[in-house]
């Protein structure tokens, strides 16, 4: 006999605003009467409901793993399995998503495939490390599930106290704001740090995110441990006609009132013949301007990375914004990209020796001072690392445009 649905009253309150609701999908799954994940959905609304009737939820974890990984299955098991006996288990595999998210749809109805024959077809693209998050797993179909997943070519993510699967934006395969090659940085981290990855042996999770420019399109800066953000070392790239049809367009006002007064150090004008005039001595690469004004104004040529360390949300001091540690490396060449790899280690290490137990390592930082940090790493401090170097109260300015150069010219001769 075929269950119905459980009434959901609640549940259904989320339905009826202007927004899509994972309700609808799950009572899609429920409905899916030839597959056997059916009944498991409909004991997952039901709980669900449950928990909104009680305001409390009745997840409890355990052990659950696959062979020679110690990490990457969140285990949930229900408190109520009594009443809703067929969610009893409700495991997630969290899977390693490709670099840069690329997908075909013969990959992606592999995948789906395989959710559907293993787990319970619930399955969310993606979570904030960037895994596919397959979730509802019985204890022994989680080994058979990654089998089959492994097989088609897909590895387990990072789950608990290790380095997290990686986040990379579509970058330089599909975006002309791209400013370095995201994927091959990304594969290069996560192939580099496997071990840390499969098993956890950190004080708390590390997270690797990459976007190709300041737009910053997977939440780096503000949601991951080390944040690698395409920039440029040279001026914007200005194309003035294009500028001119900009302004002729959509008129003389709009142009100053949406890039020039938008401009955060306020280092754009538009001068009287219509053409755009930058002090890029001023400019923080924001991509502002650049966002507003595509055909006319692109990154400059010199191009590589930032990379900022310590971001994340709350946990034990309240929400960080990453630190500047590199404000420019290039990474074109091999030597480049070993530079790189060796710092990303030179981090990890870092937080793994000197971090406290459920500790991020923007608070461990802000616990053991930025020096202590950059002196442990072998990183020298940069004037660039200041977050106002004009408005420093602590930085005498009449000498520092001399002191800049001089510091330029100084690691120019090293890099030769």
């Amino acid at each position: 006999m075929t269950r119905k649905l459980p009434d959901t009253p609640l549940l259904d309150e989320l339905e009826s605003g202007p927004w899509p609701s994972f309700v609808t999908g799950l009572k899609r799954l429920a409905r899916t009467e030839d597959k056997p994940y059916a009944g498991v959905m409909k004991d997952l609304l039901g709980q669900l409901e449950h928990s909104y009737e009680t305001r409390k939820g009745y997840w409890k974890g355990g052990t659950v793993g696959v062979r020679g990984y110690g990490g990457g299955v969140i285990p949930r098991f229900s408190e109520v399995a009594e009443d809703f006996p067929e969610c009893a288990e409700f495991h997630t595999l969290r899977i390693q998503a490709p670099a840069g998210m690329h997908y075909d749809t013969e990959t992606l109805r592999g995948l789906c495939d395989i959710w559907e024959e293993h787990g319970s077809g619930l399955i969310a693209f993606h979570g904030q490390s960037g895994d596919i998050m397959f979730q509802g797993c019985t204890t022994e179909n989680v080994q058979k599930a990654f089998d089959a997943l492994n097989e088609y070519g897909f590895d387990m993510g990072g789950a608990g106290p290790a380095v997290r699967t990686s986040m990379s934006c579509v970058g330089a395969a599909r975006c002309e704001q791209s400013c370095f090659d995201e994927q091959k940085a990304h594969r290069l981290i996560v192939n580099s740090l496997l071990d840390e990855m499969h098993r956890p042996a950190l004080p708390y999770k590390f997270k690797f995110k990459f976007s190709g420019c300041a737009n910053d399109c997977v939440n780096a800066i503000h949601r991951s441990d080390v944040a690698v953000i395409g920039t440029w070392r040279d001026d914007i790239r200005i194309e003035q006609e294009r500028v001119k049809e900009y302004v002729e367009e959509r008129g003389r006002k709009a142009i100053i009132d949406q890039v020039v007064a938008m401009c955060p150090t306020r280092a754009i004008s538009l001068d009287d013949d219509d053409s755009l005039d930058i002090d890029n001595r001023s400019c923080v690469r924001c991509m502002h301007c650049i966002n507003v004004m595509t055909k006319a104004l692109s990154p400059g040529k010199e191009r590589g990375v930032t990379i900022l360390i310590g971001g994340k949300r709350s946990l034990k001091i309240g929400d960080l914004m990453g630190t500047v540690v590199v404000p420019f490396m290039r990474l074109e060449t091999d030597e480049d990209y070993e530079k790189f790899q060796a710092l990303a280690h030179a981090f990890v290490e870092s937080f793994a020796e000197n971090a406290l137990e459920h500790e991020r390592v923007g608070e461990m930082i802000v616990r053991i001072g930025l020096v202590n940090f950059l002196e442990g790493i072998g990183l020298e401090p940069d004037p660039n690392m200041i977050r106002h170097p004009r408005t420093s109260s602590y930085v005498r300015m009449d000498d520092w445009d001399e002191e800049v150069e001089k510091w330029n010219a100084r690691n120019n001769t090293a890099a030769e």
